[in-house]
């Protein structure tokens, strides 16, 4: 893979995959037509895509047709929330504080047309607790948002304790969606075995092409987008063979790094040695307080820290004239201000402010991480 040396803004997006995108290219160019057509390039090009889409459903372990093909991991996030719009009657959802501004900020959109949105903080440690979100379900609540790795601080969310405690406390089906983004092929879980009702991937995360996800649904809901029938209705538009393929064949290197023991523990050795590393730097110091070099409460791929020195958008502009690439949060959201993740998890305001994100990929080396603690160190001194 090409790998841009001091890059530590994987979360964001991963670097391009040089094999993937050639074979996905190869594959989409073989069968380059509309795959809606009843001809025999049409044809081909459908059976290629149900290709891709068998490839995804094998590393997920779910049937094939639970799965649906999209723009990425925001179209992901906001299909399953749309469709609320075609129940006839409007009722109540739960998101937790720290989920992606794609859940967040369309949660708010269904406020404005009648929806009650009920918002769970976190813990100190940025975990939303199931006993948190039993306790704001309502008599009308349809829907519920917990993402399965926060994107800012790498926290793990008991996703599968969660939909246990939905469908033991509830006298109704309520629908459990997660934003499994940053949590595919970083850290194990089943996605059979979480219990949850829908999932969002993105392909860009893992060397796959951007513009390209895909979206766990095996309880197809109404489409409220309505178009010319593809992906089985619920998400028309000519389909993207291209990302289509890229987003199967990311998924399965990545799937298949994390079932290798030896790329595992590569990957959370390096974990440990940027955590200590970082740390070890005077006044550099992790977000939450309590997080440990081998701390299992969270992805080894995504790390905050706070500095006593600079706000973190000034760090990174520093840090990207020596060469060196981090951020404060998630992209989507680099241009704002204001820190609703670390503001939930009761982060004093000046650690917020000066708060920077570091994350992993695979291919991150020993020789990055000396730079970046280099570069790091020669900024604040």
């Amino acid at each position: 893979m090409n790998n841009m040396k001091g890059y530590f803004d994987w979360a964001a997006t991963s670097p391009p995959d040089p094999e993937i995108h050639s074979l996905a290219s190869q594959k989409a160019a073989k069968t380059w037509g509309n795959p809606s057509s009843l001809y025999s390039l049409g044809k081909k090009a459908a059976e290629s895509l149900e290709e891709a889409r068998g490839k995804c459903a094998a590393v997920l372990g779910v049937p094939a047709d639970s799965l649906f093909f999209t723009s990425g991991g925001t179209e992901s996030d906001y299909l399953p929330l749309l469709s609320l719009l075609r129940r006839p009657v409007k009722g109540s959802l739960i998101v937790s504080a720290v989920e992606h501004s794609a859940v967040i900020n369309q949660a708010k959109m269904l406020e404005s047309c009648g929806w009650k949105v009920i918002t769970v903080r976190p813990d100190g440690n940025g975990i939303v607790k199931p006993e948190s979100v039993v306790s704001a379900l309502q008599e009308d609540t349809v829907f519920v948002a917990v993402m399965t790795v926060n994107n800012e601080t790498g926290a793990i969310q008991p996703v599968k304790e969660i939909a246990a405690a939905l469908s033991k406390n509830s006298r109704r089906h309520i629908h459990f969606h997660t934003d499994a983004v940053q949590g595919a092929g970083k850290i194990l879980f089943s996605l059979k075995e979480t219990g949850v009702d829908s999932a969002a991937f993105s392909g860009h995360k893992l060397g796959g092409a951007r513009g390209a996800g895909l979206l766990y649904c095996p309880r197809q809901p109404e489409a409220f987008i309505s178009g010319g029938g593809q992906e089985r209705g619920f998400r028309p538009g000519t389909e993207n063979l291209y990302g289509a393929w890229a987003t199967a064949l990311a998924l399965e290197k990545a799937y298949n790094h994390l079932k290798s023991s030896e790329t595992r523990g590569k990957a959370e050795e390096t974990s440990k040695l940027l955590f200590n590393s970082l740390t070890s730097i005077p006044g550099i110091r992790p977000l939450p307080a309590g997080r440990t070099e081998s701390d299992t409460r969270f992805s080894p791929f995504i790390f905050q820290f706070t500095n006593p020195v600079m706000p973190g958008e000034v760090l990174v502009r520093a840090l990207s004239d020596k060469g060196v690439f981090i951020s404060t949060g998630s992209a989507c959201s680099a241009r704002k201000k204001t820190r609703p993740v670390l503001q939930a998890m009761g982060i004093a305001e000046k650690d917020i402010l000066n708060a920077f994100r570091v994350s992993t990929g695979y291919e991150t080396t020993e020789e990055d991480i000396g730079l970046l603690c280099k570069s790091l160190s020669e900024i604040i001194s």
